[in-house]
């Protein structure tokens, strides 16, 4: 009787610790989404500064979770060494003086994704987004690859080759569809995703079922700025940068 008593204990503990490391609500997934200026700025946003000629960043958003913290406020002197490359891999198309377009993501998804000890500093979310932004050096792939802004239009096979074959990974390829009857769609958006070890996944690839009634909270801020899956069937738009 003590020998299975003890036993319960043991399990109870083990099952107490696999709890706290692995907990129901942490995300399995970092999504790391790349948008392109010009159609960006292209979305009839009435003050937009389009003039950059290379993939930014729009953020690092976990796939659980959304507004996880409202105490835990922006402080930009938290990531003063990072502005530097902040105003350029990650700028604000709206308003470039401004902390507010990174204020948001920190609100939004930073909160959220230091949940992870890796992530828990407004430091640690800042700069691991930044490096896997280099690290992945999409622009330069997908110019490599002949991938490149041009009047002439592309299959979206071509795109998610290029990006397939590079990374081993599946890409999810978002663009704005100016009208059912315009006959191409223009690229917009690039999630590379990852594990919660930072290698990558593909962007398809759910490590845990999403509960009935809830969605993916990147797929919302998809379709509120605009951009939606890319269409298999229909020529992609690439523009020339402003």
């Amino acid at each position: 009787m003590r020998l299975c008593s003890l036993l319960l204990l043991c399990l109870a503990a083990y099952l107490s610790s696999s709890y706290v490391i692995s907990p129901p609500h942490m995300w399995t997934k970092l999504i790391l989404t790349h948008h392109w200026p010009s159609t960006f700025c292209g979305m009839e946003v009435p003050v937009c500064h389009p003039n950059i000629s290379y993939w930014t960043l729009h953020g690092l958003w976990p796939d659980k979770g959304i507004d996880c913290n409202s105490s835990w406020h922006f402080n930009s002197s938290e990531i003063e060494d990072l502005l530097p490359d902040m105003k350029k891999s990650w700028p604000d198309l709206l308003s470039p003086m401004s902390t507010g377009f990174w204020k948001y993501e920190w609100h939004k998804h930073g909160t959220c994704a230091a949940k992870a000890e890796s992530l828990n500093s407004q430091h640690k979310y800042f700069s691991k987004a930044l490096e896997l932004y280099h690290k992945l050096d999409l622009d330069s792939i997908l110019t490599k690859f002949d991938i490149i802004p041009s009047e002439n239009y592309y299959k979206l096979s071509q795109i998610e080759g290029v990006i397939e074959n590079f990374y081993s990974v599946k890409p999810k390829i978002q663009c704005v569809h100016p009208s059912k009857n315009a006959g191409f769609q223009i690229l917009g958006q690039i999630e590379i995703c990852f594990n919660s070890d930072f290698t990558l996944l593909d962007c398809e690839k759910h490590l845990t079922t999403t509960p009935k009634g809830h969605l993916d909270n990147h797929i919302a801020v998809d379709k509120t700025s605009g951009f939606s899956v890319c269409d298999q069937d229909v020529p992609v738009y690439y523009p020339t940068p402003s």
